[in-house]
């Protein structure tokens, strides 16, 4: 559809088979989603592709998450969206889309058996880790508002949550 120009202009993703409007970004999702990409790249140097705004491929849904965090080499993906065989981690950042991220995409991401799903709830200033999906959810959730934390692909390498919300 969007190579014959059906989707021209729009802006949409492919949730849970649904073609879905995707919500306009504010400056401040945008600003945090970009700044949080380039701090991630800098942290992962030579471990990871870290990519913004960008899609994956799932089975039923190609969302296009805020930075994917996914396997080298880059080259790998000059044909293909990356799969979830090749993605460490998913990361949306969350003010008027936050009930979307935490349901709808939690559980297309759980059910396509992403390893960790970070949702940077701007409101709160918090991140909500999602880890060991289960069929159309993630069994373990919690909530980090300070400090640092670690990814499960990279266990040596401290993320600052100042740093990603900032």
């Amino acid at each position: 559809m969007i190579e014959s120009g059906i989707l021209h202009g729009r802006s949409v993703e492919l949730l849970a088979g649904e073609i879905v409007e995707m919500s306009p970004e504010t400056p401040l999702h945008y600003t945090t989603a970009k700044r949080g990409a380039k701090y991630l790249e800098e942290l992962l140097s030579d471990k990871a592709d870290v990519r913004f705004n960008g899609p994956i491929t799932l089975a039923d849904s190609e969302p296009e998450p805020d930075i994917a965090v996914v396997r080298l080499p880059e080259s790998a993906y000059s044909d293909r969206h990356p799969n979830p065989q090749d993605i460490f981690w998913i990361i949306e950042v969350a003010k008027t889309s936050l009930k979307k991220d935490l349901e709808v995409k939690a559980a297309i991401y759980a059910r396509a058996a992403i390893q960790e799903y970070w949702v940077l709830d701007l409101s709160a200033k918090q991140v909500i880790v999602f880890r060991n999906p289960q069929a159309d959810k993630y069994i373990e959730e919690c909530i980090i508002a300070e400090g640092t934390m670690t990814s499960l692909a990279f266990p040596d390498v401290l993320v600052s949550i100042k740093r990603l919300l900032s």
